[in-house]
C-alpha cells in the first residue's frame, strides 16, 4: 500500500473513532442519570472486554498479560478511572459539544506536565499556546454565570481531562519501559473493571432493557472506537492523524442538536474555536 493510501486509511480510521466516541458518549447521556456513575463506568470496562479479548489471544494469551510494571498500570488505570468518571459526569450533565471541547484542553495539560513528569522542554511558542488554550476554557466556564452546579460539573469535566492527560503519560512511560500496548490496554479493562465493581455494588440499580443496551453500547462502541484510533496511529504520523480527532466536536454538536436540542451559544462557540485552534497548533508545530 502507498504512502498517500496509508494516510487517507489513517485519517478515516481516527475520524471513524472520533464518529464512535460521540455516540458513545450519547449512549452515556440517553441513561439521564438514572444508572450510578460508577455503574456506568463498570459497564464501560466490562462491555469492552469481549472486544479486547481477541488481541490478547493473538499477543499470545495469559503470556500478554504478564508484566514488570505493576505500578505503571496501577498509575495508569487510577487515572484512567477518574477521567472516566469525570467525563461520564459531563455527558449526563452538560452539551455534549461542550464536554467534547473541554476535552480538547488535554493537549494543553500535556504540554505541561510533560516538562516535570518526562523531562522535555516547552518552547515559547508552546507555551503561548497553552495559556490561549486556557483562556478558551475560562471563556466556556461563562465568568459571568452558570451557578455554582454548573461551576462545578465543569470543574469534573476539567479534572477527567487533567486525569487523562496522567494516563497518557503513564502509558509513555510504560512503553519506553518495553511494555507491550496489548499488555497496558488489557489491564487496563481488567483493572477498571474490578475496581468499578466494588463502587457499583452499594449503589446497583437493576437496568431496564433500554438501559441494558445503552450500558451495553457505551462499552462495546468505545472498545471498537479505541481499536479504531490505535491502528490510525499505528498507519499514520502522529501530526497527519492528530487533528482530525477534532472531528468529534462535529459529531457531538449534530447529535446535541438533533436529540437533546443543544444548540452552542457564544461563550460555546468561542471557547471551543481557541481550544480547537491552540489543539491543532500545538499539534502541528514542532517541538
Amino acid at each position: 500500500m502507498s504512502t498517500q493510501s496509508q494516510a487517507r486509511r489513517a485519517i478515516l480510521l481516527v475520524m471513524g473513532a472520533a464518529m464512535l466516541f460521540a455516540c458513545a458518549a450519547a449512549c452515556v447521556k440517553a441513561l439521564q442519570g438514572g444508572i450510578p456513575l460508577a455503574q456506568v463506568v463498570l459497564a464501560r470496562s466490562v462491555f469492552a472486554l469481549p472486544v479486547m479479548l481477541p488481541l490478547v489471544w493473538r499477543a499470545g494469551g495469559w503470556q500478554a498479560l504478564r508484566t514488570n510494571n505493576p505500578m505503571g498500570h496501577g498509575g495508569r488505570i487510577l487515572w484512567g478511572l477518574i477521567g472516566m468518571a469525570g467525563a461520564f459526569h459531563g455527558y449526563a450533565t452538560l452539551p455534549l459539544a461542550s464536554v467534547t471541547a473541554l476535552g480538547f484542553a488535554m493537549p494543553l495539560f500535556l504540554t505541561l506536565l510533560a516538562v516535570p513528569l518526562l523531562g522535555e522542554s516547552i518552547d515559547r511558542r508552546r507555551l503561548g499556546a497553552v495559556l490561549v488554550g486556557f483562556l478558551g476554557v475560562l471563556v466556556m466556564l461563562r465568568p459571568s454565570g452558570g451557578g455554582p452546579g454548573q461551576w462545578l460539573d465543569y470543574a469534573a469535566v476539567l479534572v477527567a481531562t487533567l486525569a487523562w492527560a496522567l494516563a497518557m503519560i503513564s502509558i509513555r512511560r510504560m512503553g519506553e519501559a518495553g511494555e507491550s500496548g496489548v499488555t497496558i490496554v488489557a489491564w487496563f479493562a481488567i483493572g477498571c473493571s474490578a475496581i468499578s465493581a466494588v463502587f457499583a455494588w452499594p449503589v446497583w440499580v437493576w437496568p431496564g432493557a433500554e438501559q441494558w443496551a445503552l450500558l451495553a453500547g457505551v462499552g462495546l462502541i468505545s472498545a471498537v472506537a479505541q481499536l479504531l484510533m490505535t491502528e490510525a496511529y499505528r498507519r499514520g504520523d502522529t501530526t497527519l492523524v492528530a487533528p482530525f480527532e477534532y472531528s468529534g466536536i462535529v459529531w457531538t454538536t449534530l447529535l446535541g442538536m438533533l436529540v437533546w436540542a443543544e444548540a452552542p451559544d457564544g461563550y460555546d462557540a468561542l471557547g471551543i474555536a481557541i481550544l480547537v485552534g491552540c489543539g491543532l497548533y500545538i499539534w502541528r508545530i514542532k517541538p
